[in-house]
């Protein structure tokens, strides 16, 4: 067989015509032995060896992602292996582009027959995108990755859990041109068990007033009875009050992959919350329509007829809505998911909070591991610009199995708004005691 597929009778069509179809389907099952076979027995060796290391790794990730999956996460989310995987779909792209650019040659279309000569082609060049384009668009897709590990995730210690638990500060930053830099509008914590991982969502309202510190903070030492600035004292205030006018109250920030804006709210939100938090997520409202747009739209159920835009212009005159999103099921793209969740126009700051968090829900719901896959490269770059935290790159594969375990438990929310709340007298020993009673192991049986 060997003997008849390297010496062929060049003059017998049919047997030539056959010999292609062979040498075709043996590049695309087994790259390197059509030239074993009929070419470069040592080009083939290489081949060969090549395409059985490859299929030895994959069988080990398939293994891996069974019964060692954080293992395997860890490893994917490492920086140096993430770049020696682009190094090596590069080298399978050019290599299997190789040897099906040798296998045309060694088929010698010319002798084929001429009603097979464009299927047998076709066929080659098919393979030859499907194989050799899925791996550079691996190398792509990998490369958009660590572009995102490296913007988004921080290089620093992992910080331990407290009282079992991790707290994460949320935060859903809106940037518009009458403020001054970004306020965030959404401010919330998840408190995981980082054992369960069973998950409470506190709400916290960015217009809540008389906000103490955490001791140490050095907005403490400023405001020892609570933030007192003298009028429009908010909460959601204090990220343009560190950031933009008071930078030098937390010069490391930036050294942890924070800012001063966010510090400040992290020592604003502890003392209310009466917990430490550990880790920061900002989301930043302005990037959300990119994000969006990159999985292709969200689809969100409209309980009320929302008319989109503000109360009132730039110069204070009284503004008409500038457009509505109807009542029901819309499936809406970034621009218009942002007009939901951002328009003030006749509502209140907790329905704004709502919105938001319907939107934010959306993008989980849509961000499927097929249209993540499918668009990765879109979404890694809008996901460098939407997302910022300080959570190290080491702890991504520990929070993504902690995430998975949440799944198992139902969500626990709780927004600290009116009637439980005044946001202008808030009781801030009320809200501390609650979430004790919220974050407390429960009694087993």
């Amino acid at each position: 067989m060997t003997s008849v597929l390297r010496h062929p009778d060049r003059g017998d069509r049919a047997f030539m015509t056959k010999r292609a179809w062979w040498l075709v389907g043996l590049n695309i099952l087994v790259p390197g032995s059509a030239q074993v076979l009929a070419g470069s027995r040592r080009a083939g060796r290489f081949g060969l060896g090549a395409t059985l290391v490859l299929w030895v790794l994959v069988v080990v990730g398939i293994v891996m992602a069974i019964v060692a999956r954080g293992t395997l996460i860890s490893i994917f989310t490492n920086t140096i292996v993430l770049s020696v995987l682009v190094v090596a779909l590069l080298f399978y792209a050019v290599l299997w582009l190789s040897l099906t650019l040798d296998t045309l040659r060694l088929i010698r279309l010319v002798r084929v027959a001429p009603s097979a000569r464009g299927f047998v082609a076709g066929l080659s060049v098919v393979a030859l995108a499907l194989v050799s384009g899925t791996a550079a668009y691996g190398a792509v897709s990998v490369t958009a990755g660590i572009g995102l590990l490296d913007s988004v995730f921080a290089e620093r210690a992992s910080e331990p859990p407290i009282d079992g638990r991790y707290n994460i500060l949320l935060l859903g930053g809106d940037a518009g041109p009458d403020r001054d830099g970004l306020r965030p509008d959404s401010i919330s914590v998840a408190s995981v068990d980082a054992e369960t991982g069973e998950v409470v969502l506190l709400g916290v309202p960015r217009n809540l007033e008389q906000v103490p510190f955490s001791d140490g903070s050095p907005l403490y030492t400023r405001f020892p009875d609570g933030y007192d600035c003298g009028s429009n004292c908010l909460i959601d205030y204090l990220y343009s009050y560190a950031t933009v006018f008071h930078p030098e109250l937390y010069p490391d920030a930036e050294d942890q992959n924070s800012n001063p804006g966010i510090e400040a709210m992290r020592d604003a939100v502890e003392g209310v919350l009466g917990i430490t938090l550990q880790y920061y997520v900002l989301i930043d409202m302005q990037g959300f329509a990119d994000l969006i747009d990159a999985l292709g739209g969200i689809d969100i159920t409209v309980e009320d007829r929302v008319p989109i835009g503000a109360n009132e212009n730039l110069d204070g005159t009284h503004a008409e809505p500038v457009g509505y999103i109807e009542a029901g099921e819309q499936h809406m793209d970034g621009r218009r998911a942002l007009a939901y969740a951002r328009s003030r126009y006749a509502t209140t700051d907790y329905a704004r909070m709502e919105r938001q968090r319907q939107v934010q829900e959306a993008i989980l719901a849509q961000a499927s591991p097929a249209n993540v896959l499918t668009h990765f490269t879109d979404i890694a770059r809008a996901g460098a610009q939407v997302v910022r935290t300080d959570i190290p790159k080491q702890m991504l594969s520990y929070f993504v199995q902690l995430g998975e375990k949440s799944q198992d438990h139902e969500v626990v929310s709780h927004d600290f708004v009116p009637p439980e709340i005044d946001p202008e007298d808030p009781d801030y020993e009320l809200i501390r005691q609650t979430v004790q009673d919220l974050i407390a192991p429960k009694d087993e049986g």
